[in-house]
């Protein structure tokens, strides 16, 4: 092994019992605390012939900490030395490229790795346990053993719907080193601009690089800045300067060029790679757009002198060709695909999707690499080398592994930093879903489907971050932390769900240093947490905070509550339609944001829900239960409040407890055809006494859904049943014209009521 070994010029031995497990993540596989400290000294003497560029860099993560000096080795003092294998010995015999040992003791700190990369994650650690123990002044004596669980433990970064420069790309990638995630995905081309210099094809960045427009709030706003955007590109000079400074941290690279869909930056500069004639301009909308690229020749050679730029830039072994939410339509109207299809004997449209990758993957696999693509790429049968980025859900990643291909895990519903991570009403406007620090940390990459030999096929785990919402670099700050440090430690294979509390309470203790730092991350995890339980009295609802609970005050009449408002002492019982208010106090100082509930409550409110069908992962907070809890949806914030079902129907039984008179059914669905959400296109609404035997009693179509815009309120006339039941309609395959045309659409309900 090469051996690293810190000794400092000014020591001396103390010791005690550690209580309190050390504030790293993510935390080590093994971690064993020992009698005694180790006092920081003044000057921490360091070995001449130790890595230059990881030395060099622990030096300025360091900063003003402690003062340097260097020495040889071969002098009789204490020093920080490196030992070098012999040149025939295997260096990583095991794979385990990452793995490292630290042992501190009262007279020394011994770092042991056969690698740099080792050994640069062995710093990460040190300097956690510096940056904890540097008021204190000593660090406790413990011996570590560490390897990550996962070779893939990465983040992604979209540059392409907001763009974000060099430096600020750097911050990024340093935030990726600090807790130990090695993989860097740069998003760098998509419809709403094409974000890399290709010399061959000048016009990518003279045209494509720029929109007219940005569309700006919800989506379902649709409205628009009037403000041009661009040009913004990186040269092929900064993408090497990025790629370097990546490599300086042992991260690796992944570039991304999307293809076939997310096209229309492409296609904007050079219209002959369409189906049509066009004319086409970088989208300012966000969402899926029918032009994609045409499986041509021309396609492919102007694809492939595009991927022998970008495979000349990244030296890694994968490149990400996309794949994603490709729309047929364009396709089906297109006589030369439809003759490549009949040419080659392909089923349809999706065959001819199989087609196209398989074609490229061939092509990358002849320049020496391996194409990655999100799992869209598995339509029509997945390409023989490939791996797959599994964001749908798990089943891409499952279908990909069972067949023998790699797979990093991405599912929106745990990886996508784009979602809201606390309570909605006080977050930044975000794209939707509800993803906050707990469920991250309760993330596994490895599907229970998979018996043991299917999961090696699991490369690892990977956030993802689209910028639609993200503006700037403080808010991409905001949107990455402290869920970045969650990931981690999914990706390290040391997070444990049952201790999320004390996870919680390291994440905390991380906040100095990022404070230190001047990031810009979330909060969210001071603030109040409410969660609507089922109670005698029909729902309670339940306060928590990530520290005292006796410091929270709230209101129930709508004031604004204050260090005199009520002492929370237990779930607040919800006997009527009202609004909770809470904020958390500490030491008397005001510490969160205020938190706000309103509740409806009909007379389904709290009863026992079921659901013939699951919502999608990704829009399933709460679960059936979120459709009694007395919440009303709101239409610009997707997270908490509504369930959603990508082509299936949502048939719900409410068991009322007893045979109760009603005359009033109330729901919500949702249109936000961009985003592939669709109104229902029918409604039917049963009764029963005993559960079995269910009488329909109304029905309603698709324009009277379309009249109400989906605020569907519905008089009944007098009943008298214990149980009612709701089938709403899913709309089903996206028609053409329409954002995911040929896709399934989404159908989002909310609240269910009965008066």
């Amino acid at each position: 092994m090469r051996r690293f070994l810190f000794i400092f010029s000014t020591l001396f031995s103390t010791f005690f019992n550690a209580q309190m497990k050390p504030n790293l993540i993510p935390y080590p596989q093994s971690l064993t605390l020992q009698e005694g400290k180790f006092i920081i000294p003044e000057t921490l003497i360091l070995n001449d012939k130790l890595p230059k560029e990881e030395t060099e860099y622990f030096k300025k993560r360091l900063g003003s900490q402690v003062k340097f000096q260097s020495i040889s080795s071969t002098e009789k003092v204490h020093v920080m030395y490196m030992q070098i294998p012999q040149p025939k010995i295997p260096v990583n015999p095991e794979g385990k490229k990452e793995s490292y040992s630290i042992d501190i003791s009262p007279k020394e700190i011994f770092i042991s790795s056969d690698t740099k990369q080792g050994y640069f994650l062995a710093l990460q650690t040190l300097i956690q346990l510096f940056e904890e123990h540097k008021e204190d002044g000593a660090i406790p004596a413990m011996e570590i053993k560490d390897s990550p669980k996962f070779a893939w433990r990465g983040m992604h970064l979209d540059v392409c719907r907001h763009f974000f420069n060099v430096d600020e790309v750097k911050q990024y990638i340093d935030y990726l080193a600090m807790y130990k995630l090695n993989t860097f995905h740069w998003h760098l081309t998509d419809d709403q601009g094409w974000r890399i210099e290709i010399k061959k094809y000048p016009k990518l960045t003279g045209i494509g690089s720029k929109r007219k427009e940005s569309m700006i709030g919800a989506y379902v706003d649709n409205t628009f800045d009037g403000k041009p955007y661009g040009p913004y590109f990186y040269t092929q000079e900064q993408i090497k300067d990025v790629v370097k400074y990546a490599q300086e941290r042992h991260i690796t690279v992944i570039p991304e060029i999307e293809m076939p869909g997310h096209a229309l930056a492409a296609l904007a500069a050079y219209p002959e790679l369409a189906c049509t004639k066009g004319p086409f301009e970088s989208a300012t909308k966000w969402g899926v757009f029918d032009d994609v690229f045409c499986p041509k020749e021309e396609t492919f050679t102007f694809l492939e002198n595009v991927l022998d730029e970008v495979m000349t830039l990244f030296p890694s072994q994968y490149i990400h060709i996309g794949g994603d939410e490709c729309p047929k339509t364009r396709w089906k109207e297109c006589a030369h695909c439809q003759k490549l299809i009949k040419k080659n004997n392909l089923k349809d449209e999706h065959g001819l999707q199989s087609y196209f990758i398989h074609r490229i993957e061939k092509y990358v696999n002849s320049q020496g690499r391996k194409i990655i693509g999100w799992d869209e790429i598995l339509e029509g049968g997945l390409a023989p080398n490939a791996a797959v980025m599994s964001w749908t859900g798990v089943n891409g990643g499952i279908e990909a592994t069972k067949s023998g291909h790699f797979a990093v895990m991405t599912p929106g519903a745990y990886c996508y930093f784009d979602h809201y991570q606390g309570d909605p009403q006080s977050e930044p406007n975000a794209f939707g879903g509800f993803t906050p620090l707990e469920k991250v940390y309760s993330y596994d990459p490895v599907p229970v489907e998979l018996n043991a030999e299917q999961a090696k096929y699991i490369l690892g785990v990977q956030a993802n971050l689209w910028t639609e919402y993200i503006t700037d670099f403080k808010q991409v700050q905001y949107m990455i932390f402290p869920r970045l440090m969650a990931l981690s430690e999914v990706g390290w294979g040391t997070a444990d769900p049952k201790n999320y509390k004390e996870f919680e309470s390291r994440v905390i203790g991380q906040f100095k240093v990022l404070d230190k730092m001047g990031v810009n991350y979330a909060r969210s995890i001071y603030n109040i947490s409410g969660k609507v339980i089922p109670a005698s009295s029909a729902i309670a609802y339940e306060l928590t905070v990530s520290q005292d609970p006796k410091g929270i005050r709230y209101t129930t009449d709508g004031t604004e509550p204050s260090l005199n408002s009520k002492t929370y002492q237990g779930p607040v019982n919800i006997i009527k339609s009202m609004t909770v208010k809470s904020v958390y106090f500490e030491n008397g100082k005001l510490k969160s944001a205020v938190s706000s509930q309103e509740f409806t409550v009909s007379k389904t409110t709290g009863k026992k829900i079921t659901l013939d069908q699951q919502p999608s992962e990704n829009y399933s907070f709460g679960g059936a239960f979120t459709l009694v809890d007395g919440i009303i949806g709101n239409t610009r914030q997707l997270g908490k409040t509504w369930l959603g079902f990508q082509g299936k129907d949502v048939v719900a039984t409410i068991d009322l407890g007893q045979k109760t008179g009603f005359s009033e059914v109330y729901f919500n669905t949702l249109e936000n055809k961009g985003s592939w959400i669709h109104l229902a296109k029918s409604a039917q609404i049963f009764v029963s006494d005993d559960g079995q035997k269910f009488k329909m009693i109304k029905e309603i179509g698709k324009e009277e859904i379309q009249s109400s815009k989906g605020k569907i309120k519905l008089n009944i006339g007098n009943q008298n049943s214990r149980y009612i039941k709701l089938k709403i309609e899913n709309a089903g395959i996206i028609p053409a014209g329409n954002p995911g045309a040929d896709s399934k659409a989404w159908l989002f309900v909310d609240e269910i009521g009965v008066n």
